[in-house]
């Protein structure tokens, strides 16, 4: 068999040229499957389903999805930790889980299937990046019950390339594997990539020497401005790629190399709705919304209209036709600051921060509250080889950006070179001291 046809086996090529209505059947077809299973399986939709006033057989188009009750974070925690399994524990092959960090984690599952269709997804996006069998991944996503690592990693060999599986942190060791191995490519969140490049800088090696052709990005909003600030400080090519755990893990949708024009929804696995998030109804294709899925094809957890809280854009798709693309996301319902009035995202900061050479874009937000008046401290390292006067001015600059292009007012903190905390995987921006 050729490396090609290989290739083409592995992710899934037959689906990705079908037209747009047999893409449409394909869908019907799985998504009837797949909301029978959970009804006939899963006791918590089953209650969901029948208080709705829906059953199964009410799901005749896919426009019927509508008609189906949204699934939220918060049933996954009341069900804590196997309520949504769908299939016996002795049919389970993985479980991961979500960090914790608001509550009870979120824990998902995974059959034999489900595990090979998440490495033929990402298998799929990788090769959207430009990754291709024999090539060298280095994959610095974190390893655990993060979906990230270990996701990544099966997708890697199922290619048919070379995974280096390092894992989150121990940065200098990052630099020097990245050095002595000669990945051709790179997996990780997009703010620790910067923390890297600090690190080959520290240590006297120029970014851009590297052997490293892509990065292949996720589990963090990032904008535009951070991609060019990538691209431009390491001489390749960044591409956005879009998961999370309750719908599957990395490999959801992938940003083509080709045209960087947003992630493409691998739409014969998940169905994507986007709604407005006060009322639910639904929102049409270009229009902004909260990203909604179904699974198609999950056995051991289909998850049903999923809100994810991430705000986007459906858009026709360009390098897959059939398969409809997202906007990339800047911003979460639930990262959004309401600050006197006014509703900011942290990325629209980070677009103003990287919009100004001068400054660097290693920022925290703080949140504060003065007498009855909350107040945000930016606070921004400046430029290890630009005096601190000019970035002085610079942070000036910022402050009046932020409130001309964003209507706030907000204090602009400059802290030196290598004070602020470093991502080593999911970079925290926001601190909130009220």
């Amino acid at each position: 068999m050729s490396t090609t046809t290989r290739e083409n086996d592995s992710i899934g090529g037959a689906t990705l040229a079908l037209a747009r209505e047999e893409l449409e059947a394909l869908q019907l077809e799985r998504l009837q499957w797949t909301v029978r299973h959970a009804y006939e399986h899963v006791p918590h939709y089953r209650q969901k389903f029948d208080a709705a006033g829906v059953k199964p057989d009410d799901i005749q188009a896919l426009a019927d999805i509508v008609k189906l009750p949204f699934t939220t974070k918060e049933d996954l925690r009341q069900t804590y930790p196997f309520g949504m399994f769908a299939v016996p524990m002795a049919d389970v092959r993985r479980i991961h889980a979500s960090s914790g960090t608001t509550g009870r984690p979120t824990v998902v599952g995974y059959t034999q299937q489900d595990l090979d269709n998440w490495a033929t997804l990402v298998a799929r996006s990788l090769h959207a990046s430009g990754v291709r069998a024999g090539m060298k991944v280095h994959n610095a996503y974190g390893y655990g019950l993060f979906t990230g690592g270990l996701g990544a990693h099966a997708g890697i060999e199922k290619l048919g390339a070379t995974v280096i599986p390092m894992s989150g942190g121990q940065t200098a060791r990052q630099v020097q594997l990245i050095t002595d191995f000669q990945p051709d490519a790179i997996m990780c969140t997009p703010s620790y990539l910067l923390t890297i490049a600090d690190a080959m800088e520290e240590a006297g090696i120029d970014p851009r020497s590297t052997s490293l052709k892509v990065a292949i990005l996720g589990a963090e909003p990032w904008t535009n401005e951070m991609r060019a600030e990538i691209e431009r400080r390491l001489g390749l090519d960044a591409v956005d790629i879009y998961g999370l755990s309750e719908v599957m893990g990395p490999g959801v949708a992938m940003e083509s190399v080709t045209t960087k024009d947003g992630p493409h929804i691998w739409e014969d696995h998940f169905l994507p709705e986007t709604i407005d998030s006060e009322t639910g109804a639904a929102v049409a294709d270009g229009e902004l919304g909260e990203l909604v899925f179904t699974s198609l094809t999950k056995e051991a957890f289909p998850v049903i209209r999923y809100r994810t809280r991430d705000l986007t854009r459906l858009l026709p798709g360009s390098a897959y036709p059939a398969m409809r693309r997202m906007e990339k996301i800047t911003g979460r319902n639930d990262d959004m600051i309401i600050l006197r009035g006014v509703n900011l995202f942290p990325t629209q900061i980070e677009e103003l921060v990287l919009g100004i050479e001068t400054l660097t874009p290693h920022f925290i937000l703080e949140l504060t509250r003065e007498g009855r008046m909350d107040a945000m401290t930016v606070r921004i390292e400046r430029h290890p080889s630009i005096d601190r006067e000019t970035c002085e001015a610079a942070a000036v600059v910022l402050q009046k950006r932020i409130k001309v292009q964003i209507g706030t007012s907000v204090d602009v903190k400059l802290e030196e070179p290598g004070t602020l905390p470093r991502s080593e995987g999911k970079y925290k921006r926001v601190y909130d001291l009220r």
